[in-house]
């Protein structure tokens, strides 16, 4: 049973978010400064900024409430149409909205911090090109793979008649996808987690530094899970569809 976490209207707006880098979106979204100016009361700031105090209060443990998915989910045992909903609803939105916040986050950050740390140069490139390549990925993928696998899924199971020239016509996409575009993501990935030392802030950073490094092992985590879900789980299935298909 998860236990909600309260937030301390006494507590500073910098300890709060380096308790819980989750919150700097909240305060991001009203303006309130959470970094070397982040250092007064969180009731003190959003009283001279005439906010309600309960309402971001509200928000601030909303962004911290622990949402948590067991690895032990049969995902082997899921239907391929229900698989395919989780990975959009879940993978992909996500990573929609991070990629291109995230990206603008840490390109302003750089410009004021890439004297002190010069490697936070290479590091918004490469997050840069990670977010140029992600994004028509997932609409690739939505467009294209995912409609196409829930065909020879549906010509499968019902043993359609056209399935073997689909499989011929279309030249297997998944596994190319699969062996190719994955693979260039798994390259930038290891790109980022090089650059950051594991996304370990370096010693006496700001918080903003912090919270940039959190959200980028946060990416990292879910882009992980996406691409086993994909990897290990639904292109197999597909690929081995496709092989069956072919002397249907």
């Amino acid at each position: 049973m998860n236990t909600v976490r309260k937030i301390d209207p006494l507590s500073s707006v910098s300890d709060i978010v380096n308790n819980d880098y989750r919150t700097a979106e909240v305060f991001r979204k009203h303006g309130i400064e959470y970094c070397c100016a982040g250092k007064f009361p969180l009731q003190m700031i959003l009283e001279s900024q005439d906010l309600d105090v309960a309402a971001i209060i509200a928000e601030l443990e909303l962004s911290i409430h622990p949402i948590g998915i067991s690895h032990a989910l049969p995902f082997e045992n899921w239907d391929t149409g229900f698989l395919i909903d989780y990975i959009v609803n879940i993978h992909h939105a996500y990573l929609k909205k991070a990629l291109p916040d995230t990206k603008e986050q840490l390109e302003k950050f750089v410009e004021g911090h890439y004297k002190k740390f010069p490697g936070l140069t290479e590091l918004a490139l490469v997050f840069k090109s990670l977010t140029l390549e992600m994004l028509p990925h997932l609409q690739h993928e939505e467009e294209i793979i995912f409609p196409y696998i829930r065909q020879i899924s549906h010509a499968f199971h019902n043993k359609a008649s056209y399935a073997s020239l689909l499989v011929r016509t279309l030249r297997k996409p998944v596994e190319n996808l699969m062996h190719h575009e994955h693979d260039s993501i798994n390259k930038v990935l290891a790109q980022m987690r090089q650059l950051t030392n594991s996304y370990t802030p370096p010693e006496h950073c700001c918080t903003n530094h912090r919270v940039i490094y959190s959200k980028l092992l946060e990416i990292d985590t879910d882009l992980a899970q996406h691409m086993h879900l994909e990897n290990t789980v639904l292109f197999p299935r597909a690929i081995e569809m496709e092989k069956k298909l072919l002397f249907l």
